[in-house]
């Protein structure tokens, strides 16, 4: 029994004894699990090719309510009907890149609208305030025309102040060159002071 102990020990010996190159050096093919590790099945996906299409859907999923959130907003600004499924429908299929451009495009476009908007309000706001016996005055004397001028250039703007009157309610340089806002406040204070005897004419 211990020469065949011996010989067995002796064997496993030589057979752990081998240089690491033997395996490398054998002309025997790659296991199909080997090649399969190294590369991956045609019509496959790597992993890094697989991660690369998930982050691409997560984007996606991430700027395509963004895109949709913008473009109500810009709807809402401008007063006109919007559809958040029109909206998405529309989107579909864009890359993140396009979402990105198409962001930065309603972004673009919601300052204008804001802006148009805010332009619109000021106007609305700066429309005359007076009183309904100054405009009758006003639609009397200039046709409420706040750039007229009459009486060979001696009367000027809505309310065809002379220059003495303008400045005696506060008002300095050319009343026709004023913004009508002023030009119905300095009205308002002349009417406060002296009713309507200043407007002989219309103002009966």
């Amino acid at each position: 029994m211990t020469p065949t102990t011996t010989t067995a020990l002796a064997l496993a010996g030589t057979a752990l004894a081998l240089p690491a190159g033997a395996v490398a050096q054998s002309d025997d093919p790659p296991s199909p699990t080997a090649t399969a590790l190294a590369a991956p099945l045609v019509g496959h996906l790597s992993i890094g090719a697989h991660m690369q299409a998930e982050r691409r859907v997560t984007l996606q999923q991430r700027l395509t309510p963004r895109a949709i959130r913008l473009a109500g907003r810009v709807a809402r600004v401008k007063g006109v009907e919007f559809s958040p499924r029109a909206e998405r429908r529309e989107l579909r299929g864009e890359s993140p890149a396009e979402l990105r451009e198409e962001i930065r495009g309603k972004r673009r476009e919601l300052r204008r609208a804001e802006r148009a908007a805010a332009s619109g309000q000021t106007a609305r706001a700066g429309a005359s305030t007076a009183s309904p016996q100054l405009e009758a005055i006003a639609a009397c004397e200039s046709g409420s025309d706040p750039a007229a001028i009459g009486g060979g250039g001696a009367y000027r703007g809505k309310y065809q102040f002379d220059s003495s009157t303008w400045q005696s309610v506060g008002g300095s340089g050319d009343p026709a060159a004023a913004s009508e806002a002023e030009q119905d406040q300095r009205a308002a204070m002349l009417y406060a002071q002296a009713g309507a005897s200043p407007w002989p004419v219309c103002g009966q």
